[in-house]
């Protein structure tokens, strides 16, 4: 079926490397992760209801429970697997694919870090080739990555990689909690595929035009609206396990939890960081609360730890389509504005009862969704008093026949490119405050024609152009192909 590498195992299990790449302070990182590894993975627990809980129904963890799930035998095997990973992965040389136990172990594939982007390229390949090259790997880094063995070395006979094998004191057993651990770990030392997943670009407003010290207070603002808007959700039995990524100017947020409200939490998570965001800039003084604009969108993206050093760090960071279109979605946007991204996704309420929709929604219907259950978030605290009533919408205009449909705006980036989204506006009611965020109709561009029309009338005339409105004619084609717009589409 295919050679298995097992070459020079030592008596621990652990495969060969160089060791001149590390020191004896190793030993405590990999103790240092086992810590983390031990208190921070939740395992799945039988009904575990994540996706599906009511508003008023947080979910509990447990992370004694969680460590008592797991003998000691089984904790020493995920230690060893660790470090022989870690090994292995060589500083980020290396990148684990998917794994199969075996009885005396596992056995995984590892490549080089650059031989994904080879094995897809081109070249000498037919476009079909290469794209089913692509389907293949992000198939096989989605999800799960524990195949079976008759799977594993098809993998292997389809890449060319000769399996690794990874000794162990003992077989790993089936159980959940030791099989999720597992599957961190890999995914740690790896590069991961997610086909749809919701992600928030929070943009700082001219934040390159501030002195230093006003960034670093705008970043710690921003910081605190995100935990402080976790904090709320979370007395109302809405938790929300975000991750963020710096853009140096803002963050990239999204939901770690694939569950079926993933999306609707994030979604509502945006809400209630950008209302206490402008709490917050009511009541500051100077340039120390951030302006920002908003930019919600649902797609695909890899996922990846950068090393840090020896090890790879503990925090992931994302990129994909989904990031790009956020950043040319933001990249016209005003300040104060909120856009959602034109998507397709699968839906579905909160509710133990509740089941994903057999067709994807549309943004429309999506953002309808999510302002149906609002109510929720009835009685949390703003700036010393309770929202009492809350709700979203997307900008809507009459179109011409008669009826009235949410506004859809294209986005031409610097590369051409056309990119669709919409105009998301909120109202609240903190006990007779009212606020009104995002950006109202009237602030919005109008339809590219409309305007493309009126200066044509502008310059009718009966006289021929002059050889000067000749050449500013020529100079404006020549540059529209590279002037970056926003426009009603």
């Amino acid at each position: 079926m295919g050679s298995i590498n097992v070459t020079g195992l030592s008596s621990t299990g652990v495969a060969p490397t160089p060791t001149g790449l590390y020191n004896a302070s190793s030993c405590n990182v990999v103790h240092y992760y086992f810590v983390l590894l031990e208190t921070n993975i939740e395992m799945p627990k039988s009904g575990d209801d994540v996706g599906q809980r009511k508003p008023g129904e947080a979910r509990h963890i447990d992370g004694v429970g969680m460590l008592n799930a797991i003998s000691i035998v089984q904790r020493g095997n995920l230690k060893a697997l660790e470090k022989t990973l870690r090994k292995q992965w060589r500083m980020g040389q290396n990148i684990v694919l998917c794994w199969s136990s075996d009885e005396r172990g596992l056995l995984v594939i590892f490549v080089p870090h650059y031989f994904l982007g080879n094995y897809c390229a081109m070249g000498e390949t037919s476009k079909d080739v290469s794209q089913g090259n692509e389907a293949f790997i992000r198939e096989l880094i989605s999800g799960q990555r524990r195949q079976t063995r008759e799977e594993l070395f098809a993998v292997s006979k389809r890449l060319d990689v000769p399996p690794t094998f990874i000794k162990l004191n003992t077989a790993l057993t089936e159980e959940p909690p030791v099989l999720e651990a597992v599957e961190q770990v890999i995914k740690r030392y790896g590069l991961s595929y997610v086909e749809s997943r919701a992600v928030l670009l929070f943009d700082i407003v001219d934040f390159s035009l501030y002195t230093p010290f006003e960034q670093a207070s705008q970043l710690n603002s921003m910081s605190y609206s995100l935990n402080s808007a976790y904090n709320k959700l979370l007395a109302h039995g809405i938790e929300i396990n975000f991750a963020r990524t710096t853009t140096g100017d803002g963050y990239y947020i999204w939901n770690r939890d694939l569950g079926p409200t993933a999306n609707q939490d994030l979604f509502v998570f945006m809400l209630l960081v950008v209302a206490d965001n402008a709490v917050a800039q009511a009541a500051s003084r100077g340039n120390t609360v951030p302006v920002i604009r908003t930019g919600y969108h649902i797609g695909g993206h890899y996922e990846l730890y950068q090393a840090e050093g020896v090890n790879p760090s503990v925090f992931s960071y994302i990129v994909g389509d989904v990031t790009i279109e956020l950043a040319r979605m933001l990249d016209l946007a005003q300040a104060n504005q909120l856009l959602i991204g034109q998507f397709h996704c699968e839906q579905a309420g909160w509710g133990s009862d509740t089941v994903k929709s057999i067709t994807a929604v549309s943004t429309t219907s999506f953002v309808n969704a999510c302002n149906r259950v609002l109510s929720a978030l009835h009685g949390i605290p703003l700036s010393g008093k309770n929202i009492i009533a809350m709700s979203c919408h997307l900008t809507e205009g009459v179109e011409h026949d008669g009826q009235s449909r949410p506004r859809r705006f294209r986005i031409v980036d610097k590369h051409g490119l056309s990119h669709f989204a919409y105009n998301l506006q909120i109202e609240i009611d903190l006990e007779g405050r009212n606020l009104s965020l995002g950006l109202g109709a009237d602030q919005l561009p109008q339809r590219a024609a409309t305007k493309a029309q009126g200066a044509g009338a502008a310059r009718y005339s009966d006289a021929p152009p002059s050889a000067k409105e000749l050449i500013d004619d020529l100079a404006s084609m020549l540059k529209k192909s590279s002037v970056k717009s926003i426009s009603e589409d």
